[in-house]
């Protein structure tokens, strides 16, 4: 018998840049180092809009968000920051609010010193931060804000809104090369020297490093991934990772996973968003479950019971299982705000849903609580597996609510335990 080498699970690989931190008042959100990587939203309600926005963001934040953007691009909406916060406080979500900026933010920072004050966190475009002698003095007065109140930024650069300056700049370098690349490389080469310079000028005014976080935004695949591998490389500022415009449905969707998931598995990344363009009538929180579900599909964060369900097949004819599993993740996720709190750990609970006797038994013995359901021409009983033993079985019509409370009640002795040791 041939010998051989045990396989070694694939492990995303450690991360390697500085740590930062992100506050409001009591509540320290770490991102970076060792910390976990971090989820961000951004709202699309009208900022002016005091409890419009306020309740979007309670939303995001209670979906997952770890820290939510918010666009700031009059004085108006400058103006309503702080009232938004306070409306924030009083319903209890301290989640950290960023401030994102474009064209005229060193005059609302500097003229509505209230909005510069109540946010966590300034976005800066160095792209359109002004052009010509209006750069330099102008993405000055935004780190002079930020220096003033103690406030971290991120300088995010766009494709999109790249510094014309400087691509062009670097194109007529490009020219002279004996052999010179082609426009794309030349592209990549543009924000990350616009990212990596514009915090070198950060730093010399007085910025800490670890108050600099950067990221470079594409809407391509590819191109992220060659972009972040580049930049990584030389810095070690955490980075924000997300496609500029991901898209809609599947496609953002899909997008967005693959280009996330390369680059955490490399190590690379230290904050995530899915700029998911919602489809009609679909909530907001959209993008913060798809960002959640890479990071706990990468097994880097768990942030609700995952639930393994069967994908159905000839011998499952019946949409017994299929209505079971939506039933038993839709309650999942809708309980996670208050069992975050009241059952510490339940996050990583395990649940199986499985629609015939081939792989059913077998799966949910691996979960922590799993059920087997009847496939066409099986016996009608859905055997229940908990901690990998079969502890009884379900017949009859009320199996799927049967089952919803034998989960509630494993939920309840198992974590709730957990809780009142933890407290003792």
């Amino acid at each position: 018998m041939e010998s051989f080498l045990p396989i070694e699970s694939a492990r995303p690989q450690g991360r390697r840049s500085r740590q930062a931190r992100v506050a409001w008042g009591t509540r320290v959100v770490t991102v970076g180092g060792d910390a976990p990587v971090r989820v961000q939203s951004m709202t699309n309600t009208d900022t002016v809009d005091v409890i419009g926005t306020a309740i979007q963001v309670k939303e995001l934040a209670l979906a997952g968000s770890e820290m939510v953007r918010l666009t700031v691009n009059t004085p108006e909406a400058a103006q309503a920051v702080p009232y938004i916060r306070e409306q924030l406080d009083r319903m209890g979500i301290d989640v950290p609010l960023i401030g994102d900026f474009h064209y005229n933010g060193h005059r609302l920072l500097t003229d509505v010193p209230e909005c510069a004050q109540a946010l966590s966190k300034y976005r800066i475009n160095p792209g359109n931060v002004g052009k010509g002698d209006k750069r330099d003095r102008q993405f000055g007065l935004m780190i002079e804000a930020a220096l003033r109140w103690d406030k971290p930024v991120r300088i995010g650069v766009n494709w999109g809104s790249l510094d014309q300056q400087l691509l062009a700049d670097l194109m007529d370098q490009n020219s002279r090369r004996a052999l010179p690349w082609d426009a794309k490389p030349v592209m990549y080469e543009a924000l990350i020297t616009s990212a990596i310079e514009s915090a070198g000028r950060a730093v010399e005014m007085g910025m800490d490093r670890s108050q600099i976080m950067l990221s470079c935004k594409v809407s391509g695949v590819q191109d992220l991934i060659s972009v972040y591998r580049e930049l990584a490389k030389r810095c070690d500022y955490p980075l924000h990772l997300g496609l500029t415009e991901a898209g809609m449905g599947t496609k953002g969707t899909v997008a967005s996973a693959v280009a996330l998931s390369i680059l955490l598995q490399e190590g690379i990344g230290d904050t995530i968003r899915v700029s998911l363009t919602p489809q009609p009538g679909e909530a907001r929180t959209q993008e913060v479950v798809i960002a959640a579900e890479i990071l706990q599909a990468l097994e880097l964060r768990s942030f609700v019971p995952s639930v393994t369900a069967c994908p159905g097949c000839g011998r499952t004819t019946s949409s017994t299982f299929q209505e079971l599993t939506k039933q038993i993740e839709d309650f999942l996720r809708r309980q996670m705000p208050v069992w975050r709190e009241k059952y510490p750990g339940v996050e990583k609970l395990k649940v199986a849903v499985m629609g015939c006797i081939v792989n059913g038994p077998g799966e949910s013995k691996q979960a922590d609580i799993g059920i087997s359901l009847p496939g066409t021409g099986e016996t009608p009983a859905a055997p229940v597996f908990i901690d990998g033993e079969k502890r009884l079985t379900l017949r009859g019509e009320s199996i799927a609510q049967e089952f919803q409370e034998i989960v509630e009640n494993y939920i309840e002795e198992r974590f709730g335990r957990h809780s009142i040791a933890t407290a003792n």
